[in-house]
């Protein structure tokens, strides 16, 4: 059953991210979607999401689509403008790459590419509008296109730190909701509870909502997010138990599984995201019990 129609159905959903290489030494790419090939419903492939470059996410997911395993791409407007983005998108649907993405571009401060000029020409809502106006078969200039194509677009919640930043992020979300988002992938939690309690605000966009699981890598990872990234919400009893765990890799992959696992009863889906440890998708798959 293809990602739409189970999303449609109600069926939990597993997707993993894959990332594209930087180069053109494509067998880490396609080793590591072959290992999950037949046990997740679809591969996202972020576009540089980080800033930095590497081969763009229609490229990985052709690659994908060639193996028969679904894909779903990020689109984002950080580095194209309106004129690119509708040629993507074009291109992308008569290859059979029909799942989207639609998120906010990371910017290039941090990237490895400070130099490159950022475009920005639509933000999310008009990425969102442009999609639309595209399956209605005409462009952002009204003209009609010879065919039209048909998406299963998502939307993303952005990080935040405190209530007042969840509550924009709900409102942001209704408006993507209301601009044709069809499901909402949320940021990586780590405390159910409140991750329990956004799921619930979002009930109200009447979309599937998706949350993300991100595999810690080492304690000092842990100890990073927690400090920087406040939102992920990693309690000190998290990083002690990485700590004191004989085998710290492993204590990672546990702990993705069993917020897979809780998800099962409070979501329609989960996206997995490794950020380079792809080759462990497998272990968090038999971890979550999947």
């Amino acid at each position: 059953m293809s990602f739409q129609k189970r999303l449609k159905s109600g069926d939990f959903v597993v997707l993993a991210e894959i990332n594209t290489p930087k180069g053109v030494d494509i067998s880490e790419l396609m080793t590591n979607g072959r290992r999950v090939k037949g046990r997740i419903d679809a591969v996202v492939i972020p576009d540089m999401d980080n800033g930095v470059m590497k081969m763009n996410a229609l490229a990985g997911a052709v690659l994908m689509h060639r193996q028969g395993i679904e894909t779903i791409i990020h689109v984002y407007g950080r580095d194209r403008n309106r004129l690119a983005i509708q040629s993507d998108l074009l291109s992308a649907y008569v290859l059979g790459v029909q799942n989207l993405i639609v998120v906010e571009g990371v910017g290039v401060d941090d990237s490895d590419h400070r130099d490159a000029v950022v475009v920005d020409d639509l933000d999310e809502i008009g990425i969102l509008r442009t999609i639309q106006a595209l399956e209605e078969g005409v462009d952002l200039s009204g003209f009609d296109l010879t065919g039209s194509p048909g998406f299963t677009t998502g939307c993303t919640v952005s990080p935040y730190t405190d209530d007042a930043g969840m509550e924009r992020e709900i409102e942001a979300a209704a408006k993507k909701a209301e601009a044709g988002a069809e499901f909402i992938i949320t940021p990586p939690i780590f405390d159910i509870d409140h991750l329990r309690t956004l799921i619930d605000r979002l009930k109200s966009t009447n979309l599937p909502i998706i949350p993300s699981v991100f595999l810690i890598k080492s304690v000092g990872i842990a100890r990073y997010m927690s400090i920087n990234e406040p939102g992920t919400r990693i309690s000190e009893d998290l990083i002690k138990r990485i700590r004191k765990s004989p085998d710290r890799d492993m204590e990672g992959i546990r702990i993705a599984g069993e917020m897979i696992k809780a998800l099962k009863d409070i979501s329609q889906g989960v996206e997995i995201i490794t950020l380079g440890w792809e080759h462990q998708l497998p272990a968090i798959l038999d971890a979550a019990g999947i």
